[in-house]
């Protein structure tokens, strides 16, 4: 099927513009780590039945020696290190104004696959990048609204001063095309369901080793105890680590690495109906003239 691997991507920014309202409520309730935590234990479940069921084989032993190695990697830069700022961010400013700078990953993600996978992207690939990047930054111009998130829950500790929040969605956005880099080198033609595994299975001992080491797994028995955080937890979790992941690997074997990271990076404008839908904040006419020109973009991929 033409054009599938962008297809993939756009539908992994579905996906993840979902996770990311799920993930931004349950983060209120229970602390970034316990989510994350949580997140990639479910998806590894996910994962290994999904992994049994099409391939015969619910484990990753064939997978080739490169494949653990950058994967693995890829799985403590994207998901460990880089996930823990953006949750950070989805509880200081928002998952809306979070996302936005994610826009910032495209770029970067082109630049680091010339340097390091030499790919070279064509005229109509740069023009799609560009139109996707500006209608990204006419939508944040067109907010005009940076208030902070919303009071974490009672108990919970008080989200530091927004420009903190800022800094951590930069760094998350310089994490995950660092991730997506390791993962184009290491996944190669491997299964992408598998390849996922590998890069969850290490998340999951990496985000342990993190809650142990910062609040003694203290937080993660708390957690089990919140129902509603624990139930958003998995729901973000089957659309995040699992479903959004796996059709990101599989984009990225079917395409360049900065086409999958621009048309991922239209999450920014797709999160903005729900919030409209269910959350009632208004849409200003910049942001929408922004959206308008990100789909714009991302249909010259398909001409």
């Amino acid at each position: 099927m033409q054009h599938i691997g962008e297809l993939a991507a756009f539908g992994t920014a579905v996906c993840w513009t979902l996770s990311a309202l799920y993930f931004e409520r349950a983060s209120k309730r229970i602390g970034v780590l316990a989510v994350n935590f949580f997140k990639v234990v479910f998806a590894a479940v996910f994962l290994t039945v999904t992994a049994g069921v099409m391939r015969g084989m619910p484990l990753p032993l064939d997978a080739p020696r490169d494949a653990w190695i950058f994967l693995s990697l890829s799985g403590l830069v994207g998901f460990v290190v880089a996930d823990i700022f953006l949750f950070s961010a989805y509880v200081t400013i928002g998952s809306r104004l979070s996302t936005l700078f994610l826009a910032l990953s495209p770029p970067l993600t082109a630049v680091l696959g010339y340097v390091f996978l030499g790919e070279a992207m064509g005229t109509r690939s740069l023009l799609g990048m560009a139109l996707v990047a500006a209608g990204i930054v006419l939508a944040v111009l067109g907010r005009g609204d940076h208030a902070p998130a919303e009071v974490p829950a009672p108990g919970a500790k008080p989200a530091p001063h927004p420009r903190v929040g800022f800094l951590y969605a930069f760094l998350s956005s310089i994490g995950q095309s660092v991730g997506m880099i390791l993962t184009k080198r290491g996944l190669g033609s491997y299964d992408p369901v598998s390849g996922t595994q590998i890069r969850v299975f290490v998340a999951v001992v990496g985000f342990a080793i993190v809650s142990l080491a910062w609040q003694r797994g203290r937080n993660l028995s708390a957690a089990v105890k919140d129902r509603d955080a624990m139930k958003t937890t998995f729901g973000g979790a089957v659309f995040g680590p699992f479903i959004g992941v796996t059709l990101s690997l599989f984009a990225m074997q079917r395409t360049h690495a900065g086409i999958v990271s621009t048309l991922i990076g239209l999450t920014p404008i797709l999160i903005i109906p729900p919030y409209v839908i269910f959350f009632k904040q208004k849409v200003r006419p910049l942001e929408i003239a922004g959206a308008v020109l990100a789909v714009a973009g991302s249909a010259v991929f398909f001409l």
